[in-house]
């Protein structure tokens, strides 16, 4: 038989749904890790009328551990229908590669579901990183084979340096960004400072012999490293843009040369974070990350000699060689795989592990910045 609901008039004008068994409204005071899903779940309702009831808004869907709410009260249920139990939540993170829609059959959830309950847009765009509330049965079980793994790690202490960023840490250690910012207790936007001491989670048995003078997995030699000191003291000594004026040129700069923004945006933070200081042991130099033979390449493309300290020149150094590497590439993520790992190796070897750990980060970001 059909279910009937009844609507409530609120002074807006906008009716409220309460449950086939409600008989008003209760007071009801929030514990510590609720969320509008859980409450909604446990009374029968959904998370549309608790918001439009307690006059949250838009952007009220956080709640705090004591406040009252009300809640639709349920009466005279039949023994046999128990309330609707209660739906435990967890925070999940981002990884590579997910989606919403990968994350809905995962979990068994619909991605409207996960859209509403994390305050995501309709495009349900997510980022690696990124903390989402998902339902804790699915969290838990991966958490722990993640803490079996996690029994044959260490953690090492490592001291940031000019230029670092946590991408860059998490590449030259063999970490990830997501341990890096846990055991931290970092965010996706925490910024880190020359001389912060970091615990940095990996899974070498101990450290690496000369770690100056290694980064991802490869030993660089002395000239290499020592022309990389000398490029970062001489930007530390310069003045750079803000992130905001970095971010900016990057996408007047790929407009001007036909390039995506957004992946050319993606490229930029993915290797510096947008800081023009950044400089690796490999010499890889300034927001966009070239070395200098492939600034030769760069300055050879526009038909002028490109100065890769030049925060425009290194953007436009970055952007020409990501437009050559598309036109040579079979697939967008060929190209940016090439960008990586070069589009000869790439073509030749196939993709490396950390080259598709890599590929999905930029496809991450690139969907976030647009």
């Amino acid at each position: 038989m059909p279910v009937l609901t009844t609507a409530i008039a609120t002074a807006a004008g906008a009716p409220l749904l309460l449950g086939a068994a409600s008989s008003g409204w209760a007071g009801y005071t929030v514990r510590e890790g609720d969320t509008l899903y859980d409450i909604a779940a446990s009374h029968r309702t959904d998370v549309t009328t608790l918001v439009r009831a307690n006059h949250l808004g838009d952007s009220g869907h956080r709640i705090r551990a004591g406040i009252r709410i009300l809640v639709p009260r349920t009466t005279g249920a039949p023994a046999a229908r128990p309330a609707a139990p209660r739906v435990r939540t967890a925070r999940y993170t981002v990884r590579p590669g997910d989606t919403v829609g990968h994350l809905a059959v995962r979990f068994t959830v619909s991605e409207e579901s996960i859209r509403r309950t994390n305050h995501l847009n309709r495009y349900g765009h997510i980022y690696a990183g990124q903390f989402l509330t998902m339902p804790a049965k699915g969290v838990t079980a991966p958490a722990k084979a993640q803490r079996s793994t996690a029994a044959g790690m260490r953690s090492v202490r490592y001291t940031v340096r000019t230029g670092d960023t946590v991408s860059a840490i998490a590449v030259r250690t063999g970490s990830s960004i997501a341990a890096i910012l846990k055991a931290n207790r970092l965010s996706t936007t925490s910024r880190i400072q020359p001389g912060q001491v970091l615990a940095v989670p990996t899974r070498s048995a101990r450290r690496p012999a000369n770690p100056a003078n290694t980064f991802a997995g490869r030993t660089y030699p002395s000239s290499i490293v020592n022309a990389a000191t000398s490029n970062r003291q001489r930007l530390a000594g310069r003045a750079v843009p803000s992130r905001d004026a970095t971010r900016g040129l990057i996408s007047r700069t790929a407009r001007q040369y036909g390039v995506d923004p957004a992946l050319a945006l993606a490229i930029g933070f993915q290797e510096s974070g947008w800081n023009q200081r950044q400089v690796s042991v490999a010499n890889a130099i300034g927001v966009m990350q070239v070395i200098p033979s492939s600034g030769r390449w760069a300055s050879d493309l526009v038909g002028r000699p490109l100065d890769l300290l030049s925060t425009r020149d290194n953007v436009t150094a970055g952007v020409v060689i990501l437009k050559a590497l598309q036109r040579s590439a079979r697939t967008s993520d060929h190209a940016i795989a090439g960008y990586y790992q070069g589009l000869g190796s790439v073509q030749r070897r196939g993709m490396f592990s950390d080259t598709k750990r890599y590929v999905a980060g930029i496809n991450a970001l690139r969907a976030r910045f647009r």
